[in-house]
């Protein structure tokens, strides 16, 4: 039988290898938003961001 901590240690493993598969190997262009981009930038879009 499992116990509750066993599945507690694999619940928080998987969270910890998620977040760091996200920040460091996954590209940040596929988590950027919109709205952040386009706050100092203008209407021109000039690509300085």
């Amino acid at each position: 039988m499992i116990s509750f901590q066993t599945i507690l240690v694999y619940i928080i493993l998987a969270i910890a290898v998620g977040y760091l598969v996200k920040k460091f190997i996954l590209p940040k262009a596929l988590f950027a938003s919109n709205k952040s981009n386009s706050k100092g930038c203008g209407q021109d879009n000039c690509g300085c961001h």
